[in-house]
């Protein structure tokens, strides 16, 4: 499809909006099969989800559709994205426990270290199993963070804790690490040569010239030998003892206190919830999130997901009544997560998602948010924030579109701006 605002099909000229709503399409397309492929690693996979995929694809192949039909499917792709985030959800639950807030160290221990990037949790599980008693500690990474919560994954002592940030932080990070790293997703950046010769990829991420760890064969576990030796071959961590911070927030975890938050929104002592996250990036202009998060008041919940926490993971935020304020709900998938609260907390109050005072800052980057997004709209969820930019592919009769029927707007870039606005509505 080339490049964000790149002509999908060059035989449409002039048509902008229809090329805008095919792209809108195509990138919402790779989100939802991101999501299906993950599932389908653990096992679990929808025919529905299929079948709306190959429709899909086959009416962009065509490119004879208006924007009727190509709108009606921009939302539908909305919705088979909740069902395949709802699917993933399921897997790992079934496979690694529900999970529950768990406390996660930012330092290093002593020894031998191996850093796991990406989303994959299976391979962070099988890495887990052939490291253990190995003297090599094990480290998240990234969207990695979320695995922390997983009964299954927690109880292995060796998962140290969590090192670094966000994906676009990784050629910096990596070099500074005296340790091996396994990139499970993508999310791989160029890898700069003072960790070129420690980096392994796997699954559906490669890079030319760097290892790769081959797929499962005969249903045996994936062979990380030769990641782990290279460990061992490297000078490791030292002890730095670091912040904790908490991850594990799922919506079994927030909905098992939801008696008490309904309490709090009642009584005045919870006065909004800001759902502020999404992917991170580079891009200058992105310290908006920061710097929002930052400005929320004591007496507001922040809501976060994806790697666009990293912006703000580490603050000390507090609680309301033992309600902490900065609630991580995992990974960019477990956006799922969130829509089961807000849906569980509108119906506790009897009203619509529109009605909670609920405000979604939301930052995108790739097609996975893009989905989310979609699944957002397929909601009727209004008054969405996103930036730091919108995306080139969304055409000017798109974005009316978009401002007129759901009120979405980017970041002011003023983040004092914004939140008065939001909570003045």
């Amino acid at each position: 499809a080339g490049p964000p605002g790149a002509d999908l099909r060059a035989d449409r000229p002039g048509a902008d909006d229809l090329r805008s709503l095919e792209h809108l399409l195509l990138f919402g397309l790779k989100g939802v099969a991101a999501y299906a492929d993950h599932a389908h690693i653990l096992g679990s996979d929808s025919d529905a989800v299929f079948d709306y995929l190959h429709r899909a694809l086959a009416v962009l192949a065509e490119g004879r559709s208006g924007a009727g039909e190509l709108t009606t499917l921009v939302l539908e792709c909305g919705k088979v994205n909740i069902d395949a985030m709802e699917l993933l959800s399921q897997a790992h639950r079934a496979r690694f426990g529900v999970p529950v807030p768990t406390p996660v160290s930012l330092g290093t221990r002593e020894g031998p270290a191996i850093i796991v990037s990406g989303h994959d949790l299976l391979d962070l599980e099988e890495l887990l199993e052939q490291t253990e008693g190995t003297g090599v500690n094990v480290y998240t990474h990234g969207e990695m963070l979320p695995a922390h919560g997983y009964p299954r994954l927690k109880g292995h002592p060796h998962l140290a804790g969590h090192y670094g940030t966000a994906w676009q932080n990784q050629q910096r990070e990596f070099a500074a690490a005296p340790a091996a790293v396994l990139m499970t997703t993508n999310c791989i950046q160029r890898p700069a040569a003072a960790y070129a010769d420690r980096i392994f990829t796997t699954g559906l991420v490669a890079w030319p010239g760097v290892a790769h760890v081959p797929d499962r064969a005969g249903g045996r576990q994936k062979d990380f030998s030769a990641v782990i030796a290279k460990a061992k071959s490297l000078p490791g961590f030292h002890d730095a003892p670091g912040k904790t911070i908490t991850a594990g927030f799922g919506h079994e975890a927030v909905l098992g206190v939801a008696e008490k938050v309904i309490a709090a929104v009642k009584s005045g002592a919870i006065r909004r919830f800001f759902l502020i996250g999404g992917c991170d990036g580079a891009k200058p202009g992105r310290n908006y999130y920061t710097r929002f998060a930052e400005l929320v008041p004591k007496d507001c919940v922040i809501l976060t997901l994806a790697c666009g926490k990293f912006r703000f993971h580490t603050l000390d935020a507090g609680d309301i009544g033992g309600i902490p304020r900065l609630l991580d709900m995992g990974q960019c998938n477990d956006a799922y997560s969130a829509v089961r609260v807000a849906q569980a907390l509108a119906g506790a109050f009897g009203c619509g998602l529109n009605d909670l005072p609920l405000t979604f800052i939301l930052s995108w980057y790739e097609q996975k948010a893009v989905a989310i997004l979609l699944s957002l709209l397929h909601l009727g969820v209004r008054n969405i924030r996103l930036g730091p930019s919108l995306p080139a592919f969304v055409a000017p009769g798109v974005l009316k579109v978009l401002a007129e029927k759901f009120n979405i707007m980017p970041i002011s870039g003023d983040p004092g701006k914004d939140l008065a606005e939001a909570l003045g509505r």
